[in-house]
């Protein structure tokens, strides 16, 4: 059975919902949408409105451009503006059931078709359809409303995205370091949150970052192998609103240890 392009709009929501960590409490807390809405969006029983897909982004620090993309096709479908024009009268008989079925056959594959367009030309499909891309200004009216799990203290020791202080739009590097192997370290802060962290790439299993804020609070993570290779590995957060004075480290094992000051 084909499946829709709403339910494959549902199945990427779920997935991304699972992937934070978050419970539809904490979904609830952290956008303009209540927990029973949200039950509804992720099981597909309810089209999500587009601000709840962006909202859902937003906090999970998940990009926005591929799910908006496959928002507008769901939206087209809810709608009935992907439809096939009606065409001759159908003959009675199996034929009568064929030609819906056709159709459907061809409405998935050209929603696979411009979905994946319109990602790797890096628009959004209301480019596609003659409208505002993303970051327009469609996009400009439709802040989200990010409220965080936690601030300064209540923050240390938290997975920045779990905690709804990661997300799209709300965090600003302070400073990017290379280690001499080729692995990149990230000092990041989250105004809303009052929080820093370090982020890092290329991070082998063994392989443990640190930072040190001068206050003396520090927060460490260790590559496990559990991720994929070379993939992003974050500290916890720390209270803290400045790079000024922290300390961030790369341990390696075997290695001595490579630092820098954020």
């Amino acid at each position: 059975m084909t499946t829709s392009v709403c339910e494959q709009l549902a199945e990427e929501l779920r997935a991304i919902r699972a992937r934070s960590g978050l419970s539809l409490a904490a979904l609830a807390s952290r956008t303009p949408y209540s927990k029973s809405s949200w039950e509804r969006y992720l099981n597909g029983r309810k089209p999500a409105p587009r601000q709840a897909v962006a909202a859902l982004c937003g906090v999970t620090g998940e990009p926005s451009g591929r799910l908006l993309a496959l928002w507008e096709l769901a939206d087209a479908e809810w709608s009935g503006r992907a439809r096939p024009a009606p065409g001759p009268t159908a003959t009675p008989g199996a034929r009568r059931d064929a030609a819906p079925r056709a159709d459907r056959r061809r409405w998935s594959a050209a929603v696979t078709v411009l979905v994946v367009g319109a990602v790797a030309a890096g628009l959004g499909l209301p480019a596609l359809l003659g409208g505002k891309p993303e970051g327009g200004s469609r996009g400009a009216a439709e802040p989200l409303v990010r409220n965080p799990g936690c601030r300064a203290d209540a923050c240390e020791g938290h997975n920045a995205v779990a905690m709804g202080c990661g997300g799209a739009g709300m965090i600003t590097t302070l400073a990017t370091h290379t280690a001499a192997d080729g692995r990149r370290l990230e000092l990041r802060h989250a105004e809303l949150c009052h929080a820093l962290w370090v982020r890092a790439t290329g991070l082998t299993q063994g392989d443990r970052i640190e930072l040190t804020l001068p206050t003396g609070r520090a927060q460490q993570a260790v590559a496990d192998g559990s991720g994929a290779p070379g993939g992003y590995l974050a500290t916890p957060m720390a209270a803290g609103n400045s790079g000024t004075g922290t300390r961030i480290c790369l341990n390696r094992p075997g290695s001595s240890p490579e630092c820098f000051a954020g």
